[in-house]
């Protein structure tokens, strides 16, 4: 069972994310639209379309998620087969999954401290008054060292 619903999973998803299957979506809403006149837009009209894009939504969201899972699998296989292979790799990088989202999460706020402080260092904040000579200042700061302006 589980192998077929693996199988099933992967061709839909993979069709869900083609242009034949995009196509066929629009089709359907244009011919749901064109029918309107004919169905006087009635209840029962709107409530087809909602009901069939409601059901697919659905359905499609448990496809596409099996199909992330296996995905995030193999890629974490890949990786930690990398961090195997190379010597230069961190010895505490591998470990439970629990302690590993610690340390990226750990790693990525480390790496983003240090690139908003390269952003930081490398911008020159300009007062407004000095961009604009002709304008006068409204006398409220915008927070990096200039100032609102106002017109004259």
């Amino acid at each position: 069972m589980d192998r077929f619903f693996t199988q099933l999973a992967s061709r839909i998803a993979s069709f869900s994310g083609s242009p034949t299957a995009f196509v066929a979506a629009l089709g359907t809403v244009i011919v749901w639209g064109i029918s309107g006149p004919l169905f006087g837009f009635s209840e029962v009209w709107q409530l087809v379309i909602n009901t069939g894009t409601t059901i697919v939504t659905f359905l499609i969201i448990f496809l596409v998620q099996n199909s992330q899972n296996r995905d995030s699998a193999a890629m974490e296989a890949k990786l930690d087969e990398l961090l195997r292979a190379v010597e230069e790799a961190r010895a505490d990088s591998s470990g439970s999954s629990t302690s590993r989202k610690q340390k990226l999460r750990t790693s990525a706020l480390g790496w983003k401290r240090k690139t908003a402080l390269k952003v930081k260092s490398r911008r020159r904040i300009m007062p407004w008054r000095d961009c604009f000579p002709g304008v006068r200042s409204s006398g409220l700061s915008d927070g990096g060292g200039g100032h609102l302006l106002s017109s004259s």
